[in-house]
């Protein structure tokens, strides 16, 4: 059964430049716009914003 692509697989990378990447996937028709979450940095050692790489 093949990926709708309503919901595509998206990287978060993290702002702290670290270079730190997170893999998740989105729902393109309920957030349209870049998905930015909170999750925990294991470089900088804490938490710091992750935005969507395009």
């Amino acid at each position: 059964m093949a990926r709708s692509t309503a919901r595509p697989v998206v990287r978060l990378k993290s702002t702290a430049g670290t270079g730190v990447t997170y893999v998740t996937r989105k729902n393109r028709l309920h957030h349209p716009d870049r998905l930015v979450l909170r999750k925990y940095d294991p470089v900088a050692g804490h938490h710091v914003l992750f935005r969507e790489e395009r």
